[in-house]
């Protein structure tokens, strides 16, 4: 029962970050401070992202160790649909450190609006038909 209830509570976080996120998405032009919110709000909802993946994969009985672990299993089980991109997001969470560097800040902003938000939204519309 506790398990059901943790992977719904943080679910619930999960897509008031994907709201917030999208709020960020659907402004056309950032200015570097909105730059580095975007980033921001991108990272907390991104371990959010996974954290529902693990919390919701344990409740059917899987054991989960690590982010890349989580990510492997929710592809495997067709929780998500593009792992690599999961694990690309995984991956460059130290780029996303560098906001003050506008080049990288430039870099992250790109990946987020073009590749990251997908995967974000998709799987918080999965998670709702659950």
């Amino acid at each position: 029962m506790d398990k059901d209830i943790r992977w719904k509570q943080r679910f619930s976080n999960f897509k008031k970050a994907t709201e917030q996120l999208t709020e960020f998405i659907e402004k056309e032009e950032l200015n570097k401070f909105e730059v580095q919110g975007l980033i921001q709000c991108f990272e907390y909802t991104f371990e959010l992202g996974w954290k529902t993946m693990k919390d919701y994969l344990e409740r059917e009985g899987f054991i989960l160790k690590t982010p890349r672990n989580t990510i492997q299993t929710a592809f495997q089980s067709e929780l998500i649909t593009d792992g690599h991109t999961w694990i690309d997001a995984l991956e460059k969470r130290n780029l996303m450190a560098h906001t003050y560097d506008e080049e990288k800040a430039a870099e992250a902003e790109m990946l987020i609006k073009e590749r990251y938000y997908y995967i974000i939204v998709e799987l918080c519309n999965k998670l709702e038909e659950l």
